[in-house]
């Protein structure tokens, strides 16, 4: 099993990149949205790779999250969703948003997928709810990083020198995790919290985890 690559993007094309590791080409499949984010040609990347084998065919996924492959490999596990499917969610989505609107029950964010019908949405949603709150609870998860990756001196394309990235908010996904740890500690089901609060993180994406808390309690308190 290829869990993870790490080297320079020779090219990369409407749905794969061809990563170039110490002389060894890999083409990884990809959503738009992952592709959108990768550095140019000739630069350093790395990514979460999931070995999809075939009887006539072995094809390599790339994340840049552990949570987004998680989710990849849960979207597959549903009947009549392919990887092309899954990737199309995920694209479209994001994996925070694919949490929050499996968690919320919302097939019509699903549906938005390109070549996602309303049945195929559903079943996603139904199938996957009561998984939702895990995958929420890793948080941001490990992120794939091409600091430790080596370009050869004598490689045909030398990477320019790297740019520094802005360093992801510290605070939203913490919150979601403590959040929904609270929650399910004072006794509410995995899915009620993860759906309480994944509505509480879309109405407030900077809440903090008191914040948050207070706000999945209304939405969890009984209707009068």
């Amino acid at each position: 099993m290829i869990g993870r690559i790490a080297g320079r993007i020779e090219y990369k094309a409407e749905d794969h990149v061809l990563i170039d590791v110490r002389g060894v080409g890999y083409v990884v499949c990809c959503s738009e949205r992952v592709l959108a984010s990768m550095p140019r040609a000739g630069e350093a990347t790395a990514l979460f790779t999931d070995l999809l084998v075939r009887e006539d065919l072995l094809q390599l996924f790339g994340f840049p999250s552990l949570v987004e492959k998680e989710w990849f490999r849960l979207l597959l596990s549903v009947q009549g969703v392919g990887a092309k499917a899954s990737l199309a969610i995920l694209g479209a989505l994001g994996p925070d948003g694919t949490s929050r609107a499996i968690a919320l029950g919302d097939w019509n964010a699903i549906k938005a997928a390109k070549g996602i019908g309303p049945k195929t949405a559903q079943r996603v949603v139904n199938e996957l709810k009561d998984k939702a709150p895990t995958v929420m609870a890793m948080g941001a998860g490990p992120v794939a990083s091409a600091e430790d990756v080596v370009i050869d001196d004598d490689a045909p394309t030398p990477a320019p020198p790297k740019t520094p990235k802005p360093a992801p908010a510290p605070q939203a996904v913490p919150a979601q995790t403590e959040a929904l740890s609270a929650l399910t500690n004072l006794g509410y089901s995995p899915s009620d919290a993860a759906s309480a609060v994944a509505q509480a993180v879309g109405d407030e994406p900077e809440a903090t985890t008191s914040g948050l808390i207070r706000a999945a309690l209304k939405l969890l308190a009984p209707k009068s």
